[in-house]
């Protein structure tokens, strides 16, 4: 869907792109993918952020340096364009040339902004990689390390900028889109951390955030602001030279503001900063209805967002398919109710509407379903098979099953889901390392949605 583009950013952004043989061509083919959707909303050029492609192969090979695509539309062109070059996986090698090529005037690398390396690898290099990207590291570099196979988790928690929750990511390839969001923010926290920008964004005000530049001895802030399409009603803020932010209210709503900071300083020249910023569309309730807790006989509806204008809801519910539909009423200061006395493995319509304060209404539906009686799985149990092995088995869950899915979540190593007939009920688990703690979930599944799993740790003696 469309997204909203981020500026008030300036950084350059290298990938680090395994395009040795040990990839498939679909596993690369995805990667690229990610790598366009990741950097989709980024505003590109000479005062914002740049980005560049190594390939990792038998020889480390440039795709584009920095300053060769200054435009959105360009940089996804071009990372479509990518192909495959094949070859050993010299990580170290690519990592070198990074340092010594990359990250310099020559490839358009600026200095004295921030600079952040996305490393997108299946877990397997033929050199050594901890002592070149430690070099890199040492240069400033943020590293972030995406895994998509079986990776060595201590090797990549060091390689990896501190902490490695924050930078490291394990997820199949075609999970990618589920990290998404959660990477390019936090790249965003690294460019962004020495320039003016906004965050908390809504239709009647934003904080602004900068860099510590003062003292409240050495100055104060003269913050300034006002719509673009009308500067003239431009209003003025002194701030302390303590503060690091502010948050401006009172906005209008979808209405792009002028911002500019200017650091009064009795010991430095600082520069004035400046920055865009759009307001969002004036909120409306519901936006979105959630159905959760599903049991036999009654699930939990929730909606967002809860309004001061909205003075009531209204819940209507009713089976699918037929004409027999009931009401509840909630007062408008609650988000969630219990929807109770339904039919077992039954479709339910569920329309929330909110009534405002002024009269209006606004509806959305969702569907829910309810659970079969007694639908769960029961007595999960392990046994010892050998090296890394273990047999899962568990007992029948009642009513009419369509099969039961697995999943194992080891602690190091890619997870795993296997789908089974109604008739297994065991399978066989392979590749858990020794000395480690595994959680795995067996879960029936019915023609409505899923029944209720059950799951347990299981630990792999040394």
């Amino acid at each position: 869907g469309p997204q909203r583009s981020v500026s008030n950013s300036e950084g350059d952004l290298l990938f680090l792109l395994d395009s040795s043989g040990s990839v498939s061509y679909y596993e690369f083919s995805r990667v690229k993918e990610f790598m366009w959707d990741l950097v989709r909303p980024f505003t590109f050029g000479p005062k914002d952020v740049q980005t560049g492609i190594i390939h990792i192969s038998t020889m480390p090979t440039m795709e584009f340096p920095f300053d060769r695509y200054q435009s959105s539309e360009t940089v996804q062109q071009a990372i479509r364009d990518t192909q495959q070059l094949m070859g050993d996986t010299n990580t170290g090698k690519a990592l070198s040339y990074a340092k010594e090529k990359f990250f310099s005037s020559e490839a358009g690398a600026r200095p004295d902004v921030p600079k952040v390396l996305v490393w997108v690898t299946d877990g397997f290099s033929t050199d050594d990689i901890s002592e070149p990207m430690q070099l890199l590291k040492d240069m400033g570099v943020t590293v972030f390390i995406v895994s998509t196979g079986r990776s060595n988790y201590l090797e990549l928690s060091a390689a990896a900028s501190q902490p490695p929750e924050k930078h490291l990511h394990f997820v199949d390839v075609d999970d990618l889109p589920i990290i998404t969001e959660e990477l390019r923010d936090a790249i965003l926290d690294v460019m962004q951390a020495n320039r003016l920008h906004a965050a908390d964004i809504t239709s009647s005000s934003f904080r602004l955030m900068w860099p510590k530049l003062l003292t409240q001895e050495t100055g104060y802030y003269t913050l300034e602001y006002a719509p673009t399409d009308d500067l003239a009603r431009k209003r003025t803020k002194q701030v302390s030279g303590a503060d690091t932010s502010l948050t401006l209210s009172n906005l209008v709503p979808e209405t792009t503001y002028e911002v500019a900071l200017i650091p009064e300083s009795n010991i430095h020249y600082f520069p004035p900063q400046t920055t865009r910023v759009t307001t969002l569309a004036e909120e409306i309730s519901p936006v979105q209805v959630l159905i959760s807790e599903s049991g036999p006989h009654s699930f939990h509806v929730s909606w967002a967002p809860t309004l001061d204008s909205v003075s009531s809801y209204q819940i209507l519910y009713g089976p699918l398919p037929g004409n027999s539909v009931k009401l509840l009423e909630v007062d408008g200061q609650h988000n969630s109710t219990v929807v109770e006395n339904l039919a077992p493995n039954t479709t339910y319509l569920v329309t929330v509407t909110a009534v405002y304060k002024s009269g209006l209404e606004k509806s959305l539906s969702a569907k829910a379903c309810t659970l079969e009686e007694g639908s769960k799985v029961r007595h999960l149990r392990f046994e010892d098979m050998g090296p890394n092995t273990l047999k899962a088995s568990w007992d029948a869950a009642d009513g009419k099953v369509l099969g039961y899915r697995v999943r194992c979540r080891r602690q190091t190593g890619p997870s795993s889901v296997l789908s089974v007939s109604p008739q297994v009920h065991s399978v066989l688990l392979t590749d858990l390392a020794s000395g480690t703690t595994n959680k795995v979930c067996v879960k029936p599944m019915y023609k409505n949605q899923p029944g209720k799993g059950l799951c347990r740790m299981v630990r792999m003696q040394p």
